[in-house]
């Protein structure tokens, strides 16, 4: 695993960071890309990305979700625990392409939240686990380092990392399914026309991407951390 370069020693895991790295650089960069291109495209309803979200909720049947402007870029999120649909300053006041399709998006969190989508109640229960695990997770590992190598207290930081990982793919069906709600929806009630929720597809794709390079990298740092730690009673 580690080879002698130089007078130093190269840990060639490594190497799957690296690996991560690109994928989410990657993605992030087609997100971007996508997004601009879109966010240049006016969609024929005039409507802005938070008069769009409003008219799909209220078409839903939810009435106690409230739209609010967040600050920052792409920061758009649903949040379940206040009922709050918060749309960045890209989305909220645009009436480009872009903006009401990452709006529709988020719509299709809080429709899946009013129907009670299980792969988003299960991934609101990670939400703690997944908090406390992953700062856990290190201290676990570190200590376990320092203390001889004590296997036991690693195996329980990697344990605890895992959950990270658990999680980033419990998140993709959920973003998976909040798009495909959100393009059903453009379609069917005539915010947008055809080419339009094409072009929206591409944005919710690209979207998507970075989702499933997130979950990669997550995946990939594991794999180190087990290749690193996780059959040392063996040796």
């Amino acid at each position: 695993m580690y080879y002698p370069y130089g007078g130093f020693y190269f840990d060639s895991t490594y190497i799957l960071i690296i690996i991560g790295v690109i994928i989410t650089m990657i993605a992030s960069s087609k997100m971007n890309s996508t997004f601009r291109r879109y966010q240049r495209v006016r969609c024929h309803c005039g409507l802005t990305g938070s008069q769009a979200a409003e008219r799909i909720l209220r078409q839903a049947g939810i009435f106690d979700v409230t739209v609010e402007r967040v600050g920052g870029d792409l920061t758009d999120h649903y949040d379940p625990k206040n009922k709050v649909l918060r749309l960045s300053d890209s989305t909220y006041g645009s009436d480009s392409i872009a903006a009401i399709g990452v709006a529709a998006h988020e719509c299709g969190h809080a429709i899946q939240h009013q129907q009670s989508y299980v792969p988003l109640t299960i991934r609101g229960a990670l939400v703690p686990v997944v908090n406390l695990g992953s700062g856990l997770s290190w201290v676990f590992i570190i200590g376990g380092i320092f203390l001889g190598m004590n296997q036991t207290l690693i195996n329980v930081g990697i344990i605890l990392f895992s959950l990270a990982v658990v999680f980033q793919l419990v998140t993709l069906p959920v973003e998976f399914n909040a798009s495909s709600r959100a393009l059903k929806i453009l379609g069917n009630t005539g915010i947008m026309y055809g080419e339009e929720v094409d072009q929206t597809r591409k944005v919710l794709s690209a979207a998507a991407l970075t989702y499933v390079a997130s979950a990669a990298a997550a995946i990939l740092s594991l794999l180190r951390l087990i290749l690193l730690f996780g059959g040392r009673d063996r040796d």
